[in-house]
Formats: C-alpha cells, structure tokens, sequence
C-alpha cells in the first residue's frame, strides 16, 4: 500500500503575514491554496522562482510560515471559491478538501473592503481618509493578533479604470492604508495603487519597501523576451498586433473599455523600452466568458530582414492565469517581508522581472531583469540593513513609517479593530497539516 505524502514538521520560523486585496478572488483562493499544498508536501513548488538554488540561502520566510489575511467585496467562501476552480481545472482534483483547513482560516481573516463602484464622496459617510484609516486598522489588528513578524500587502483584485478626476480609487486607499499600517506593498495589477500623484510624497516617506506594478505571466513575458530578441538581431519590427481572448472577473473587469487602457498600457511599455520605439499596432481584449479562468494570447509581428525582405512572426499563448500569477504572487510577497526585515525601502526596481510596468529604474528584457533580480538575491542575503530586525513595531505595526505627518500617512492612534473569533491562520500549528491560513480583501482577480 503506497504511503501518503509525509507532512514537514511545523517551522519555528517567525511568521509573516500576506494581506490580500481581492482574497476572493481566483489568484488569491490558488496562491492560498498553492501555499498549502507546496508547504505540507502535497505538490512541488512549480513556478516558484523563490524556490529554486539561488534563492535558497536568502532567509526568505518558509511558505510554512505565511500567514494569509486581507480584504474583499464579495462574500463567497474561499472553500466554495477553491472548489469552482477545480471544478474549471485551475486547481488539482481533490485539492480543496486537502487544503479545507487552511482555506477556512483564510477565510476567516477576510474583512469587507471597499468602496463599491457607484458610491460617491468615498461611500455612505466616509471620506477616503476614513476607509484608508479602517483598512489600515484591519491590517494593524491582523498582525497584532496572529503575532506576526510582519506583513505585506498584495493588490490581486480585479482591473480598475485609471482615475480620471484626480480621486483616490480603491487600489490608491489600500496602498496608502498599506504605507499607514507601515506594511511592504505589491501591486500586481495595472491599478493605480501607489501610482497616484496625491501619494507621491507619502511612498518617499513612509519608510518601508515597494514593488509594481502589473503582473507579467503571459503575453508580456513573452514579448519581454522577443522584443530585445529583434533589437539585438538587428531586425526592424514593423508592426506587432495582438488579441487575448479571456473569461472570468479578469475578462468582465476588462470587457470595459477604461479597464482594458491601463492594462494595455503596461504591454505597450515593454515593447517601447525593448525596441526603442513603439510599434505599430496594439492589443484587443474581448471577453469570452465561456473560457473561464483559461486565456488565449495571439501576437502578430511583421519585421524586416536583410535587404527589406518582410516576414511575420506569430505566437499563440495559451495558459491559465491564476495559475501562473499564484506563484508569482507568493514570490512577491517572500521578496517583499524579506526585504523589509533586512531594512530596504522605497520602490524595489530589482524585482521588475515580475512586472510589465514595474516601479524605479532597470532593464527591459527579462534576461537582464533576471541577472538584477539574483543580484537582489544576494542583496538580500548578505544585508541591506540590520539583519535582526523585523520591522516590527510595540504597536502591532511593521516597518517604520515616517508618513505620520502625511496626508494620507499613519493615523493618530491605533484604532485597531477587535479580536473578531479565532482566526488562527499559521502554517505551523499543525504537523499533520500544511500552512494555515487568513484571507484577504476586495475584489480580487477572478
């Protein structure tokens, strides 16, 4: 009789927390999920590039060790949410019941995030400063109460449409309640988040580490390879067009118009930083509900060869996002508590290989963006700050945040909110199970 996989036993390791916004979501309930299951033996860790050897002596936090929280509008159950995704094929048969412990943890961190599309003047009787305050002090009291090491919040909800009177959308009030919990931040998505101008001065100061924007899993990973691939060939592209056809929230979010700007915005950037210019051409998305959480990239490039010979390029893509954002998604948040516990702040250009538009300045071409981001390996190994501390503050807070006397920076007072039931969350409560976890926010990726 074949024996079960082995369950490692429990990491004494400090636990980090991962705060999501949009935990709902199909990213959030597979990267939750994925964590559990690589963390108690069940599947190998495919995809993680945090896993592999030169990544391996960094003092990264054990997955074992990540704890789970955030925010969302919606209220289906992650165990419900896990059980979909099977049922569509994005996560392994079997694997919800597997996991069900961890993703009812989850679960039960999971606050109500907000404001809902149609609210005005920042909801029924709040001001954006008061959800940034309330978000905040969910984050504050998520960390208090699981005694964490500290935390990193991740933006994974769907695409919003870039502001366009000069307002704090929601990816702006959860970044800043981020900065104001003195969390590390990760926008993986081409919401606004941090990219505000009325945050600006709040990002300078707050004194804790960033990254972003707008994860790059599919068609842009590829056309960050094949851009400088015709440039260093000498080879002039002409034009280079290109269709996703894709369903799920992904796919309605980006069925609007505004939506589907500022996330072709990012595709567009690679092609002009690796070319030198933009191409003629761009990217239609449609909507194709019936392909559920599966997309289909296709890219056709016409270029010029010696003696003006033209010949045409064409690739097709075809994969599943939530199942290559997932582990990127938890890379992301490794990097990120790691390079806060080593004392790094500001906008974390080494890891742009993760993003199509990422913060700070640094290669183009993923092979470049790749040898910045071993050298952030070692960065992170061998120290960029005091390598005992971890940013936790006597508050409950993690990093330190200069950003008090900001607009939008920390708030007087804790506010933080009560213990509301035991939401235990960690991975290494249990021998005989994987890592336990809180959920997290609003509107997640789906």
């Amino acid at each position: 009789m074949s024996a079960e996989p082995s369950r490692p036993t429990p990491s004494t390791a400090p636990r980090f927390g991962v705060w999501l916004i949009g935990a709902r979501g199909s990213v959030a309930t597979t990267a939750i999920a994925g964590c559990a299951a690589v963390a108690g033996g069940l599947h190998p860790p495919t995809g993680m590039i945090t896993e592999t050897p030169d990544f391996a002596s960094c003092g990264l936090p054990p997955l074992s060790s990540l704890v789970f929280g955030g925010h969302d509008t919606v209220d289906c159950p992650l165990p419900k949410r896990a059980e979909h995704l099977a049922a569509g094929g994005v996560l392994p048969h079997g694997l919800p019941s597997a996991v069900h412990a961890e993703l009812v943890a989850a679960d039960r961190e999971i606050r109500p995030g907000g404001p809902l599309p149609g609210d005005t003047d920042g909801g029924p009787g709040r001001t954006d400063d008061a959800w940034i305050d309330a978000f905040a002090a969910d984050i504050r009291d998520f960390v208090r109460r699981q005694d964490l090491a500290g935390a990193v919040v991740v933006n994974v909800a769907s695409t919003e449409p870039a502001p366009a009177d000069g307002s704090l959308p929601p990816s702006s009030l959860y970044a800043a309640a981020a900065l104001r919990a003195g969390c590390a931040y990760v926008n993986f998505t081409p919401s606004t988040g941090l990219h505000h101008p009325a945050l600006t001065a709040l990002a300078a100061s707050a004194g804790v580490p960033y990254a972003g924007r707008d994860g790059k899993t599919g068609q842009t990973l590829l056309r960050s390879v094949l851009g400088p691939m015709f440039a260093q060939r000498a080879l002039a592209v002409r034009a280079w067009s290109g269709t996703n056809l894709l369903g799920g929230g992904d796919g309605a979010a980006l069925a609007d118009p505004a939506a589907a700007a500022a996330k072709n915005a990012g595709k567009e950037r690679v092609l002009a930083d690796t070319l030198g210019a933009a191409p003629e051409g761009e990217v239609h998305i449609d909507d194709v509900p019936a392909l559920g959480d599966w997309k289909t990239a296709w890219d056709h490039i016409a270029f010029d060869g010696f003696l003006g010979a033209r010949m045409v390029l064409q690739t097709t893509w075809q994969g599943c996002d939530s199942a290559l954002a997932a582990p990127l998604v938890l890379d992301l948040a490794r990097l990120a508590a790691r390079a806060q516990q080593r004392g790094l702040t500001g906008p974390l250009a080494e890891l742009g290989f993760y993003f199509k538009d990422p913060v700070g300045d640094g290669p183009a071409s993923l092979g470049e963006q790749y040898a910045e981001l071993k050298r952030f390996a070692g960065r992170l190994r061998d120290g960029g700050g005091d390598p005992g501390d971890t940013g936790v503050r006597a508050d409950g807070g993690t990093g330190g945040g200069a950003a008090g006397s900001e607009a939008y920076g920390t708030a007087p007072g804790d506010r933080a909110a009560e213990d509301r039931g035991p939401g235990d969350g960690t991975a290494g409560d249990r021998a005989a199970d994987g890592p336990r976890h809180g959920a997290g926010d609003s509107g997640g990726r789906r």
